[in-house]
């Protein structure tokens, strides 16, 4: 009978373990799901904070479809062209509206002293529209930050890969890149 006594104040003690280990493991789980939905909450204003703004769509500026004779021997070939201006903004697009006739004469005058050989290749194509880009910014920007931007696009032109004008561009020249809709060579 007295080992019946010893055993069972050791049953109430390991309830009491029990319960407590019990209230133990509850207590951390409540503290971790309020750390949880506390960091949670917290989240998506330092998320909002680090995102970037939005970037703003370019403005395009369609020009008329241009038929030029190009520099070749005996005058015989043409190039047609359907040239699309990519912009910085809207309001661009409305100053060089002002200055189209001179424009579209420039962009004319400088196809016309290519030859055929050269525009055929990717290269000749890209030299054009880094030239074009110069000869649309020219009434709307600073002198030596058009010469600038002339010597990053020739360089550009040359590398191997096609120029990013919207990297060259500087600040007086809303050209971001021009874009050719059509090219025919006859």
């Amino acid at each position: 009978m007295a080992e019946a006594n010893q055993t069972e104040p050791k049953k109430k003690g390991g309830k009491l373990i029990i319960i407590l280990a019990v209230v133990a493991v509850l207590l951390a789980g409540g503290v971790g799901a309020g750390v949880w939905f506390f960091m949670k909450s917290q989240a998506p204003a330092h998320a909002e904070e680090a995102k970037p703004a939005p970037a703003k769509p370019p403005a395009y500026l369609p020009l008329e479809t241009m038929v030029v004779n190009l520099a070749d021997p005996g005058g015989e070939r043409f190039a047609q062209l359907g040239i699309t201006i990519e912009l910085t903004e809207d309001k661009a697009a409305e100053r060089i509206r002002a200055f189209l006739p001179s424009i579209r004469s420039a962009i004319l005058l400088l196809v016309s002293q290519r030859t055929s050989e050269e525009l055929l290749t990717r290269q000749g194509k890209e030299k054009l529209a880094a030239d074009i880009a110069v000869v649309v910014g020219r009434p709307l920007g600073d002198a030596e930050d058009l010469e600038a931007y002339a010597k990053a696009m020739a360089q550009a032109a040359s590398a191997a890969e096609p120029p990013k004008l919207a990297a060259a561009r500087t600040g007086g020249n809303p050209v971001r890149g021009v874009l050719f809709s059509s090219f025919i060579i006859q």
